[in-house]
């Protein structure tokens, strides 16, 4: 299976080779040129099987340059009891007394506690491994952009590995206290952590900015350094997370909940459209997948899209109570335009240039057709996140964080408005333990203390375990301190890299 750019220069690579660059030169994403097959049998074998088992499996169709045995071995080191607190990996939970058809696919029982674990656990095996087989003799500086969850989960898994130094930038003011402190206090000698002073839409703008700017490329190579990626930009971030769509249609299978070859749906928090990318593309492969439902928060830059057609970064930034999805320019929809463009890189590139140019651009009624059959959106004020937070622990017990809420409350609105009873799986994408104080906030509670402090509040409020890697942040301090303006990101790389 060879790869190319969404944008249609350059050359058609391996997957290795794709997940090495991290991102085209061209400035567009590596891209399937096609995609493989799972038939109804082939979904009844993987029933049975493990997470890692399934994982290695459905990576392994799209890394055939990769040794089979190689997958089936990172696949079992990535998702294992020693870094997953849940034997299940990603378990599909159905609430006592709760809607009928609603599951949750909970994504956050790794070691940071979020959904980012789920391909960050496989990232830096895939990319050293890639680095490998391409010959790379140069050592790899990864550059994160981070809304929250993505930075501690890459920090983690890169944390220490021979041959790579990686550095995280967030928005200053962005992200939860817990976040925060994750990412400020991540060990190892190999790691830099760097506040951006504004949102994670000017991060990940200047992120992209370095990787495209060739004479860093230059200065950099002569230092011994070349830049990859472990945003979802990278094919090596996004293909791990196919396996859990496939995943949750197979534990629903396993526990009686629907029969093979039976339509689910899937309601995705989303902000940069990796995740319901990822749904997508297993839709693609033939996954029985009815609708992928956007979630968004007040800053409803996808949910308009999917509405209209029209992509209007032009509008107020909101920071919100859901922040890992604060964002207006979602990266990851370029993929999906790709495929909705018949492949045709001169109109992407049309509209990524509109997109910088104007801050906006339309897609014609084909690709809006498209984006109907298969898409719905819809959006959650503050209030209704509180409010569904309220609900979901005051009726079943069942307590969630700023994400999945707006999740929750975007699929019953979908349903009311649609008459749609699809079985839909939440898709939770964090542990509320990382929102300590929007969480009891939305319980009625005041917060007494700050940061990793209201754990311990939580969990004596609601009477549920806070996820041993969270409750260890208590007492650590920052050992990442540096803030700086969008202009000195560069400077500040190459700092880092001496």
């Amino acid at each position: 299976m060879l790869y190319q750019s969404t944008r249609g220069s350059g050359d058609r690579l391996t997957s290795a080779m794709a997940i090495a660059k991290g991102l085209s030169e061209d400035g567009g994403l590596f891209v399937p040129e096609s995609f493989p097959r799972l038939s109804e049998e082939a979904i009844e074998n993987l029933v049975t099987k493990t997470y890692s088992e399934r994982a290695a499996i459905i990576m392994g169709l799209f890394l055939d340059d990769f040794d089979p045995q190689e997958i089936i071995r990172y696949a079992g080191e990535a998702y294992n009891a020693s870094g997953f607190d849940d034997a299940a990996i990603a378990p599909v939970r159905k609430l006592n007394n709760g809607a009928a058809g609603t599951y949750f696919l909970e994504l956050w029982h790794g070691p940071t506690c979020a959904f980012k674990d789920m391909a960050l656990q496989m990232l830096p095996r895939l990319l050293t491994t890639s680095l490998r087989k391409t010959g790379e003799k140069r050592e790899v500086c990864v550059l994160v952009a981070t809304s929250g969850d993505t930075g501690k989960a890459a920090l983690e898994g890169f944390c220490d590995v021979p041959g790579t130094r990686i550095m995280v930038f967030y928005p200053r003011d962005g992200v939860s206290d817990v976040q925060k402190l994750q990412m400020t206090s991540q060990s190892g000698g190999n790691v830099n952590v760097v506040a951006v002073e504004g949102n994670f839409d000017d991060a990940q703008t200047g992120v992209k900015a370095i990787f495209s700017d060739e004479s860093v490329r230059a200065e950099l190579d002569e230092q011994g350094y070349f830049l990859s990626s472990a945003n979802s930009i990278n094919w090596g971030r996004l293909v791990p997370q196919i396996a859990y769509y496939v995943s949750a249609y197979c534990d629903l299978i396993a526990n009686g909940e629907v029969k093979l070859g039976e339509k689910i749906s899937f309601c995705v928090p989303t902000g940069n459209f990796g995740n319901i990318l990822a749904g997508y593309y297993a839709e693609k492969m033939g996954l029985p997948i009815n609708k992928l439902i956007c979630a968004s928060n007040r800053n409803d830059v996808l949910a308009d899209f999917l509405d209209t057609g029209v992509y209007d970064k032009n509008r107020l930034f909101h920071t919100t109570v859901s922040p890992s999805m604060d964002i207006l320019i979602s990266s990851n929809l370029e993929r999906l335009l790709h495929e909705l463009s018949g492949k045709d890189g001169g109109a992407v590139s049309g509209y990524m240039a509109a997109l910088s140019g104007a801050g906006r651009y339309e897609v014609p009624p084909k690709v809006r057709d498209e984006l109907s059959r298969m898409f719905a959106g819809g959006r959650c004020s503050e209030e209704d996140t509180y409010k569904t937070i309220a609900d979901m622990f005051n009726k079943y017990g069942y307590l969630i964080d700023t994400h999945t809420a707006v999740a929750c409350k975007v699929l019953a609105d979908y349903r009311a408005f649609s008459g749609d009873e699809t079985p839909a799986v939440v898709v939770s994408t964090a542990s509320p333990y990382k929102f300590c104080d929007s969480v009891l906030e939305a319980l009625g509670q005041e917060p007494s203390a700050d940061g990793a402090q209201l754990i311990s509040v939580l969990e004596e409020y609601s009477k549920t375990p806070a996820p041993a890697p969270l409750r260890a942040l208590d007492g650590k301090t920052p050992r990442f301190t540096e803030s700086v303006p969008i202009s000195n990101m560069k400077s500040a790389v190459m700092k880092f890299l001496g």
